[in-house]
């Protein structure tokens, strides 16, 4: 557990008044769709070479994820891997065809800043031509594996714009020991002309900016603060807050990686079995829609655009 989130465990916050939502701003559901034996958590531990031999449940928990949007009439944007789409097509049509935006997870969940940029451009173009003949809708969003796009990768918003993407969500504005960004804008911002870059949310508290885009912490915080967060995130940057999760933490029956490392094994099968609740209430709980609707409109949206890593001008609190 970090500081951050002992912090605010044992602080005095009061979530209860969040219980009324009012902020009328709508959000962004997200979806990064990858395997159990793909998270970077494993990677260690699963060799990519027996990824076709282990037992799949993507699909499954995939179409789990569509009855459960469809029951609460959202729509939400899909960030699928080229790899997952290549093997399951009629999931990608499924997808499509119930009205939610199907984007790019990249091919074979590999860290951009591992990449060469030449190796970074055939991965994104090879994910984008599966995704596309598979759903048969043009791709124009895009969210690195682990978010890993950072300072020192910046050069893959260039690519992403020339191999025809229009908004990436691959910055998350924090320090952590597997991603993060920290300094960078917590806004949509863009870094490049013809290109958008919409960072996970994170709510600056005490001086700690603490994540507020769903993933393990939806798992680990109790649900009224991340209720509660997500309200403060709306009325402090007055924009769309972007969630995300993964098919898998709504699956406490998958496979158990017992040979994995202590906290990788913590992070991932932490409160499985409660994550699908707490979704349910999520989705009572905010408007939500999809990542191009919100931010790939004729207008700008009621939200702040910036232009760089460095311009911090934010809206007045």
């Amino acid at each position: 557990m970090s500081a951050a989130t002992r912090s605010l465990s044992s602080s005095s916050i009061d979530t209860s008044s969040s219980s009324s939502i009012g902020t009328g701003i709508a959000n962004a559901m997200t979806v990064d769709v990858e395997d159990y034996f793909q998270v970077e958590a494993f990677a260690s531990t699963i060799e990519r070479k027996d990824w076709d031999h282990l037992p799949r449940r993507v699909e499954r928990n995939t179409l789990r994820l569509l009855d459960i949007f469809a029951e609460a009439k959202v729509q939400a944007t899909f960030f699928m891997l080229g790899w997952v789409a290549q093997r399951y097509p009629a999931l990608m049509r499924r997808i499509v065809t119930d009205g939610h935006e199907l984007a790019s997870h990249g091919f074979g969940h590999r860290r951009v800043d591992s990449q060469s940029p030449d190796a970074f451009r055939a991965d994104v173009r090879d994910a984008k031509q599966t995704l596309e003949d598979a759903g048969g809708v043009h791709v124009r969003g895009y969210r690195a594996p682990t978010f890993s796009i950072g300072r020192n990768s910046t050069w893959a918003h260039a690519i992403l714009a020339e191999e025809g993407y229009r908004y990436s969500s691959s910055v998350y504005p924090l320090k952590h020991d597997l991603y993060g960004s920290p300094g960078a804008p917590q806004t949509a911002f863009a870094p490049l002309s013809g290109l958008i870059e919409v960072p996970l949310t994170t709510v600056r508290l005490l001086g700690i900016d603490v994540p507020a885009s769903g993933g393990g912490f939806f798992r680990l915080y109790p649900y009224p603060l991340s209720r509660w967060l997500l309200t403060r995130a709306n009325r402090a940057n007055r924009a769309p807050a972007i969630f995300y999760l993964h098919p898998w933490e709504i699956d406490p029956e998958q496979p158990r990686q017992s040979q994995a490392p202590f906290l990788a094994r913590f992070r991932h099968y932490l409160n499985l079995g409660r994550t699908e609740a707490r979704l349910r209430r999520l989705l009572r709980n905010f408007p939500w829609a999809r990542m191009d609707r919100l931010f790939l409109g004729d207008r700008s949206g009621p939200f702040p655009l910036i232009t760089s890593w460095t311009d911090h001008r934010f809206p007045s609190r």
